[in-house]
């Protein structure tokens, strides 16, 4: 399993393109995994013939086991244990340990230039043992700052890189807590959240134990049969990712939300207008590009909100390039691929990558790469039928805007009552970073340029 230089430790393996048996060139895509980013296609980087299909789909596996062995000699005589240990077929190659002078040498994997061999071989389990002698002033129960033991009963030792997936990193860093310090309970002395949480909170007091009265005693308890309707999917992949990063959001970024209705009538007749211009063949055009080119004409005017907090240089960053994150839901969860510098794209231009973006997020083709780096986000849940919601921020952002339906409504136009296009946009952002008036003028500017669309030209 390679690594796919996303800082990932495991991979689902959700579809073989070969067995064995069958022939394989360099180039040859064999297999599709996904990560806790997205799936990835897997080339061969060699000729051969399938020797041996290592792990079924549906595995989940590390970085760094063989998952494929390939015959590149196929048909030659066997050779002797001693020769067989040469490199050779497999993927990655299982060569035998290099001499101590010999630099560390790299894997041949399916993607990527691979990592070196040293770095793909899994920390040896932990076995639990004595707790090691403590400096004097701090005694052994403090090692993950509050006594919890784990599954190993040790820290990381010192100058040992512990071992702990991204997302599981990025919490710690949040909450400033030092992973070296922390007890492992997961596999293989693998940090998990809850050693972070538990390196956080103090150490529980011990609970009275109280004897329960004779006649609840007695009282027979009532058992819930098994649930025969329930169905239950593993949490995993891209929804796992999705799922812990909307809790760091959450829990380390104030949220604030802030709400407009408005009317959206003269957008609405932009749109259509737009689909009949001939700068806009083969290009598709929706309300929600308006809005997108909105939102950058607001940044563009208000570019404080384009920003991120860097809690360990305890630093705002603003950016000077906006990477326009569109959330789409596909059947493995929520992704928020972002177009790259999209304020610096034309209104023809915007429409071809916001329409490549969402094709390819729906075919679940989106690569990591188009889902980093994002500075600000649109979530267009107005195409279920929702009015608006209170969206939470993509981590490492500090703003994202949700679109709500538009719909028939009453209005008050040039002083009488019509029937309009009103909709509802919605702007939740991090309190550290943007401040209330801030918030309040972006917000303000994209209602501004969609209820009057001609300012996409006077503004810009």
């Amino acid at each position: 399993m390679p690594d796919v230089g996303e800082g990932l430790t495991e991979a689902e393996i959700l579809k073989w393109y070969v067995k064995p048996g069958d022939t394989v060139t360099d180039g040859q895509v064999v297999c599709e995994v996904e990560t806790a980013k997205a799936a990835v296609e897997l080339p061969i980087p060699f000729d051969g013939v399938v020797h041996e299909i290592r792990f079924p789909e549906g595995e989940t596996v590390d970085v760094g086991t063989a998952i494929i062995s390939v015959d590149t000699t196929p048909g030659a005589p066997d050779e002797a244990p001693a020769a067989a240990a040469a490199p050779a077929a497999a993927v990655p190659a299982e060569a035998a340990p290099a001499a101590p002078a010999e630099p560390a040498k790299r894997q041949a994997v399916l993607v990527g230039y691979g990592v070196s061999e040293a770095s793909t071989v899994r920390r040896a389990r932990r076995t639990p043992g004595p707790v090691p002698a403590q400096p004097k002033g701090r005694p052994a129960a403090e090692l993950n700052g509050h006594g919890a033991t784990g599954a190993t009963g040790l820290a990381a030792p010192a100058g040992d890189r512990p071992l702990a997936k991204p997302p599981v990193r990025k919490l710690a860093k949040d909450l400033g807590i030092d992973l070296s310090s922390v007890v492992p309970s997961g596999r293989d002395g693998t940090i998990t959240r809850e050693d972070v949480h538990a390196a956080l909170a103090p150490a529980p007091a011990e609970p009275a134990v109280v004897a329960a009265p004779a006649a609840a005693a007695a009282s027979p308890a009532v058992v819930a049969e098994p649930g025969a309707r329930e169905i239950r999917t593993p949490i995993k992949g891209v929804r796992k990712a999705t799922a812990q990063a909307m809790v760091a959001s959450a829990f380390t970024a104030p949220h604030v939300t802030e709400f407009v209705t408005f009317d959206i009538t003269r957008t609405m007749k932009l749109v259509q207008e737009l689909k009949l211009d001939p700068a806009f063949v083969g290009r598709k055009v929706s309300p929600l590009l308006l809005v997108a080119k909105a939102l950058l004409v607001a940044i563009r005017r208000n570019p404080e909100v384009n920003a991120t907090w860097d809690e360990a240089g305890q630093e705002i960053v603003r950016k000077d390039y906006v990477n326009l994150g569109i959330a789409a839901a596909t059947p493995r969860g929520l992704i928020v691929p972002n177009i790259k510098d999209a304020g610096a794209k034309t209104l023809p231009e915007l429409a071809t990558a916001l329409g490549e973006l969402v094709a390819t997020a729906r075919e679940g083709k989106t690569s990591p790469a188009q889902m980093q780096g994002g500075t600000v986000t649109i979530t267009n849940v107005g195409v279920f039928g929702v009015d608006t919601g209170t969206p939470i921020l993509n981590p490492g952002e500090s703003a994202i805007l949700a679109f709500g339906a538009v719909k028939d409504m009453p209005w008050v136009h040039k002083g009488k009552v019509k029937v309009r296009k009103v909709t509802t946009l919605a702007l939740s952002f991090d309190h550290r970073v943007v401040d209330g008036e801030l918030g309040s003028k972006v917000l303000a500017d994209v209602a501004a340029l969609l209820e009057q669309p001609k300012r996409l030209l006077t503004w810009a």
